[in-house]
This record gives C-alpha cells, sequence and structure tokens, in this order.
C-alpha cells in the first residue's frame, strides 16, 4: 500500500492530482470548522447539545460532515450538488431533449454535466438563504431552542 503511494507520486501528472485532492480537503475540512461571521457559536451548541444526535437533525448533520448544525463558512457541503444531480437524473427521463443529449455520448454528458452545475450554483443560494432565514428566528433552526443563534441581523 505504502508502496503504490510512492510510486503514484513519482509520476507528475499523478503526483500532481493527488496534492490538488489533498489541498481541496484540507480547504474543505478548514471550511467546515471555520464559524461564519455574525453567528453565536455559543447559543448554537447550547442548541446542538439539547437535541442529541438521535433526531433528523443528527442525519442532515451527517451529510454535511457536521457542519451544518455548526453554522459554518461550508455548512452546505455537497447536498446543493447531490440535490442538482438527482433532478437532472429525473428530467433525462421526462425531458425528451436532455434524454438525447444523454444518448448522444461525451459530448451530451458534458452538456448536462455543465447544466447540474449550473442547477448546483441555483440550489446553493437558494439554500443558503433559506438556511439563514430560519436561523434568524430562535426556535425555527433547531425545534425546541429559544437561543437567538444570530444576535446581530444587521448584516443583512
Amino acid at each position: 500500500m505504502l508502496n503504490a503511494f510512492v510510486s503514484a507520486f513519482k509520476t507528475p501528472d499523478l503526483r500532481r492530482k493527488l496534492l490538488f485532492v489533498l489541498a481541496m480537503v484540507g480547504l474543505f475540512r478548514l471550511g467546515s470548522v471555520t464559524p461564519t461571521p455574525g453567528v453565536s457559536y455559543e447559543a448554537i451548541q447550547t442548541c446542538v447539545n439539547s437535541v442529541g444526535d438521535s433526531s433528523i437533525y443528527g442525519l442532515i448533520n451527517l451529510f454535511s460532515g457536521g457542519a451544518l448544525l455548526q453554522l459554518t463558512v461550508f455548512a452546505l457541503g455537497v447536498l446543493p450538488y447531490i440535490t442538482a444531480s438527482i433532478i437532472f437524473q429525473l428530467l433525462t427521463v421526462v425531458i425528451p431533449r436532455l434524454e438525447t443529449l444523454q444518448k448522444e455520448g461525451p459530448s451530451g454528458q458534458a452538456k448536462i454535466t455543465q447544466y447540474t452545475r449550473y442547477l448546483t450554483l441555483g440550489l446553493a443560494v437558494l439554500q443558503s438563504t433559506a438556511l439563514i432565514s430560519i436561523a434568524r428566528e430562535p426556535g425555527r433552526f433547531i425545534a425546541g431552542c429559544n437561543e437567538n443563534i444570530i444576535p446581530n441581523q444587521s448584516l443583512f
């Protein structure tokens, strides 16, 4: 296993790709622990501790790598991309034009991938706006928690 890893670093192209992946994982982990400005971290901890991991919040938090209930910078994680991919998979069955694009081969797949990325950006904006508006009101973000998560709401 270690020999395979060492030999992978001997190939320049593979080394570049591995370093890129490691850098992106490191950047994502950094964004997953960086608190969002304007959010009361202590209030979130109080709410999360009162709920625990046994609820639906724990399941949703699992998909974001533990960042959603902490309201970190990368709280949404890959959820917008997964949602967009599922939507386009379902739309290829319903819309004939997308089905023909899918059957065109690599060029059609590239076009569907491009559309999926555009939808991902739209969904990310929509989901982040919804997350902020829900977190503004105590008790809506985490049911039963009356802490003021965003104490200073003058930013938006």
